[in-house]
């Protein structure tokens, strides 16, 4: 899922550090919430526009002072004129540095402190970011396509490590299309332009991941993937009579 807001057009809001989802915006994150599926975890950006977006599509019902578990979200964050948000009864939701925009020049793809967005956001995981401030983001380099692809593949190799089988992934429009351009070149190409197109605002879309590695192998052992076993389908005792030669086994005499 692409995030809401204005940070994917043109300047002057690419000057804007970090920038925040509009409070118009947020209507229509919740929009969502009727089609979505239940989530086992929701890995987004550690851009705020992107935790914003997960939080509006996926968090919880509005806030109230006196539940017993921190909220997703604080009363009003980032300016967003939107009530607390509730964790309860949502999935765990992780801020990941692999997933986020193409990174260096613009200051609108450079995060804040993570001291920060954990004011911010109380119940959101940021445990795996190692740095406070971005150390990612530099003012005068900007990643090549091929870097942001080469991020994308090593955050689909962490997808793989996870034991969630539905996982709502929010991040950005080039990450997004750099890192979904290395798939589809076996597809027809109808089907490999649908798969990297660029995402319009807050559009959502489905994917399964496949592992393919047992493609062109011998067949597993251990693995019976449910297509029909070889041999006459038929009874024991028919089929034994039509391949005598599988009829019991002979003894020492040849018999």
């Amino acid at each position: 899922m692409m995030h809401i807001g204005i940070g994917n057009m043109p300047s002057p809001f690419m000057n804007l550090l970090d920038i925040i989802m509009s409070k118009d915006c947020f209507p229509l994150s919740s929009c969502f919430e009727p089609q979505i599926i239940y989530s086992g975890l929701v890995p987004c950006s550690s851009a705020i526009r992107t935790i914003q977006t997960a939080v509006g599509a996926f968090g919880g019902e509005g806030y109230s002072d006196g539940i017993n578990v921190p909220p997703l979200m604080v009363s009003n964050a980032g300016d967003c004129n939107r009530p607390a948000i509730s964790s309860l009864n949502c999935p765990p939701f992780l801020a990941v540095e692999l997933c986020r925009e193409h990174l260096g020049v613009h200051p609108c793809d450079k995060r804040r402190s993570i001291k920060e967005y954990r004011s911010l956001f109380p119940a959101i995981d940021f445990s795996m970011i190692e740095h406070d401030e971005d150390k990612l983001w530099r003012p005068d380099t900007r990643e090549t396509n091929d870097e942001v692809a080469d991020r994308g593949l090593k955050f689909l190799k962490w997808l793989w490590t996870r034991k969630e089988k539905e996982i709502a992934v929010v991040s950005h429009s080039g990450f997004l299309f750099h890192s979904l351009s290395a798939f589809g070149n076996d597809c027809r190409p109808l089907v490999k332009d649908e798969i990297c197109k660029h995402f319009a605002n807050c559009e959502l879309r489905s994917f399964v991941l496949v592992d393919r590695s047992m493609v062109g192998s011998e067949s597993s052992t251990t693995n019976f993937p449910g297509s029909l076993p070889k041999g006459l389908d038929l009874p024991s005792d028919v089929a034994a009579e039509m391949q005598p030669e599988k009829k019991g086994v002979p003894n020492e005499d040849g018999a």
